[in-house]
């Protein structure tokens, strides 16, 4: 793994761990000599002379970066590994009632996120603000947030800091060094972190205060217990109290008496907690300000792939910003969505690392990424005490979560009731009868919101998938493995949101015939649109004229090109400019762009015919061309009608370039064209003769390629059609690039009738 493998973890923090160490000892010190005990006194200090207690000084920096300045997380496939510094991105932080619409109403959130226009089911607009920034304001900081989003890291983060503000202080008067200070906000006060994990606390009889202590004594302190009390008596202490949720319910009581009772007699301290937010429903502690975590936008998730690859070879290569670039393009909005949680995004900086690309067959991606939050991120933190864990095994789990999700996307309901969700989990553990059904329902919705994440309160009583990505793929996995492949086409084909989950049915589909099965039920029902006898009449004659071309090869394609060209032709100046805007938004989006790209041997057009990938350059000269030409042909100045015969002229040439006809064809159309310059009207014309002169440019193309261009006209509902024909078609190809196997036997078969009359 590029990030880590060029290097033992610890390397580059000798010298914070020496200004550190410096910087405790002289706050020990000064701290000993003015407020310490008469037996704390009668030690000698002097971290110049006394080396045990220089060691002690030093173990204690060195001890905390070893345990709490690295990071590994071995359910994302982390081998090694890394600094924390070298990989972490500032978190922002937000006021916890922003963080959720609590009175809103599962239809407010569903009509919120609509009009947001992203992916992502956090749309607040409520101020956020970096988390360095909010430590250092709040004196007592509880740091909520769901599974994977970094409160751990944050808390880490935090207490790194806090040991170079005490590094700074040994630095009176000189610039410290950059290594010292990684970044622009600086934690401002001087104090000693101590990081304690609150799963430690299984038995109600251990005291935070003695574990402070333990982690004096295992440095070699002398008296860590009075050390300890005079810490806390003077506020010379980060607390640092990590995964409240973590603690067990038996001793959970106990342990918030024990926050509780710290906090209140040594108010002078800082204390930092974080608690999963579903868990926090004990009524929090007075003294602390409730915050939570925000998703990472755009510039944290650029900045922290930035931070991942950014070994040599990587800048050499340009790895971060290919990586990046990939994400932000549409065919990987899904992905991105995942990359909003820090987790999930290692797992794609992990993923992408070792295959310098993102899967394409999206559901092994999607599949592993749900894994991690499903099982292995709760076993990695030891956390697996829970109902859900015992007793409900990870195999039911999915199946009942994906026939949540499936009945939820089927009524385009991507928030939903908590009444709603408990019936459905009470009703899967009931007829089931391999499912634990003595199970309490809302127990275990519960555990899975606390646990794993993967379903979220966004609201009082109003619930969602953490994120859409994971509700289309458990939609997904519901249609397969019962059998709605051909429900799904039917139904769903034409519609946009339902586009992943068709992507992800052709990689989970499966056997031989798992895919073969959906792009035949596509292809039969691409063709159901296509009702009209004009529609029937111009894919007839796309047909008849593409297949007299030199080559066989792309012939689907050459049929789509001349379709489209039958469509931008048209004598009307306004109707053309209606059908032209139409088609733009329609047919080219939804069609041209992706239908002209790789499929197989047929419809490269990427490759053969010398055209790119995007929309604004597939076809681009011949569509550009073509509607120019519509909307010059009716204008009564010589300097447009010149205008139109040169892109008339242009556009035969793109066609015997690209041999969307025959060439003989073409060559007959140039020909009639150039010879239409000698008989260009003046302005001193008659009227009708300069509008003749358009209608002698389009019958050339009406006689050279034998179709009526100036008398073809046709409606919207058969644009709509059409549109829906050639999106089914092109979404059939891209489900082909999705499925794991696909007979050539088939796929020849539906290529044989694409862009076709039906029979």
């Amino acid at each position: 793994m590029a990030a880590a493998t060029d290097a033992p973890a610890m390397t580059g923090f000798e010298p914070l761990i020496g200004a550190a160490a410096a910087g405790l000892g002289g706050l020990i010190t000064s701290l000993v000599k003015d407020k310490g005990t008469e037996t704390l006194k009668k030690l000698d200090w002097d971290i110049g002379k006394n080396l045990a207690l220089k060691k002690a000084m030093v173990d204690y920096v060195r001890r905390y970066i070893d345990r709490h300045g690295t990071l590994k997380v071995a359910c994302v496939r982390m081998d090694y590994p890394v600094r924390l510094d070298e990989i972490y991105t500032a978190v922002q932080l937000l006021d916890r009632r922003a963080a959720s619409q609590y009175f809103a109403d599962e239809d407010a959130l569903q009509t919120q996120y609509r009009k947001s226009g992203r992916r992502g089911f956090s749309v607040t607009s409520a101020d956020k603000k970096p988390g360095l920034q909010v430590a250092n304001e709040q004196q007592f900081l509880m740091v909520l947030g769901g599974p994977g989003v970094g409160k751990s890291t944050f808390l880490r983060k935090v207490g790194l800091e806090a040991l170079r503000t005490l590094g700074r202080r040994d630095f009176a008067g000189k610039a410290p060094s950059n290594l010292l200070v990684p970044q622009k906000i600086f934690y401002e006060h001087p104090s000693i972190p101590v990081m304690l994990e609150l799963r430690q606390f299984d038995k109600p009889d251990i005291s935070i205060k003695a574990a402070i202590a333990r982690e004096l004594e295992i440095c070699d302190f002398p008296h860590p217990e009075d050390l300890t009390e005079l810490f806390l008596k003077h506020g010379k202490l980060l607390v640092l109290l990590d995964g409240l949720d973590e603690v067990t319910m038996v001793t959970l009581d106990y342990v918030l008496k024990e926050i509780r009772g710290l906090v209140d007699r040594y108010s002078d301290n800082r204390f930092i907690a974080s608690c999963r937010v579903a868990a926090y429903t004990f009524g929090g502690f007075t003294r602390f300000k409730d915050v939570a975590m925000a998703t990472f936008e755009d510039a944290q998730i650029e900045q922290f792939i930035k931070n991942w690859f950014q070994k040599e070879r990587d800048a050499e290569a340009k790895t971060a910003e290919r990586c990046w670039e990939l994400l932000k393009s549409k065919d990987y909005q899904a992905a991105k969505e995942l990359a909003q949680t820090p987790l999930l995004l290692t797992l794609l900086c992990v993923v992408y690392d070792e295959f310098q690309d993102f899967p394409k067959k999206r559901h092994a991606l999607f599949g592993e990424a749900l894994d991690v939050l499903l099982r292995k991120w709760a076993s990695e933190k030891r956390i697996q005490q829970s109902p859900i864990y015992q007793e409900l095994s990870a195999e039911l789990e999915l199946d009942m979560l994906a026939e949540i999700a499936y009945t939820s996307f089927v009524d385009a309901q991507l928030f939903f009731a908590k009444d709603r969700l408990i019936q459905q989990i009470r009703e899967f553990l009931i007829e089931n009868l391999n499912a634990p059904d003595h199970l309490d329902a809302e127990t275990v919705l519960r555990e899975i919101e606390i646990q794993q994440g993967i379903l979220v309160e966004r609201a009082r009583n109003a619930y969602s998938f953490s994120h859409l990505t994971f509700q289309e793929y458990l939609t997904a996995k519901c249609i397969v493995d019962n059998y709605k492949i051909k429900q799904l086409v039917r139904d769903h084909v034409t519609e946009q949101h339902w586009r992943e989950v068709f992507l992800l049915v052709a990689g989970l589909a499966p056997g031989k015939d798992g895919a073969d099965s959906l792009l035949t039920e596509m292809s039969t029902q691409a063709q159901t649109y296509i009702t009209s006898n004009r529609l029937k009449a111009v894919i007839e004659w796309a047909t008849t004229i593409t297949a007299k071309t030199p080559s066989d090869d792309q012939i689907t394609a050459k049929r789509v090109a001349a379709i489209f060209l039958a469509l931008s032709i048209d004598f009307d100046l306004d109707l053309s400019r209606a059908r032209a805007r139409e088609l733009d938004l329609n047919l080219s989006r939804a069609l041209t762009r992706d239908l002209a790209l790789d499929l197989s041997r047929v419809l490269s057009f990427t490759h053969d015919l010398n055209l790119t990938r995007d929309i604004s350059r597939d076809l681009s000269r011949t569509l550009t061309l073509s509607r120019a030409l519509t909307l010059d042909l009716s204008l009564s100045l010589s300097s447009a009608r010149a205008r139109a015969l040169d892109l008339a002229l242009a556009l035969s040439k793109e066609y015997q370039k690209l041999e969307i006809f025959p060439l003989n064809l073409v060559d007959s159309l140039t020909m009639d064209l150039t010879k239409l310059k000698n008989s260009l009207p003046r302005n001193s014309s008659s009227l009708a003769i300069q509008m003749e002169f358009p209608r002698k440019i389009i019958g050339c193309f009406s006689k050279n390629l034998s179709f009526d261009f100036e008398n073809f006209n046709i409606s919207e509902a058969e644009i709509q059609q059409l549109t829906n024909c050639f999106y089914a078609l092109e979404l059939m190809i891209r489900c082909k690039e999705a499925a794991v196997r696909v007979s050539p036997q088939v796929w020849e078969g539906i290529e044989s009738r694409m862009v076709t009359v039906p029979e």
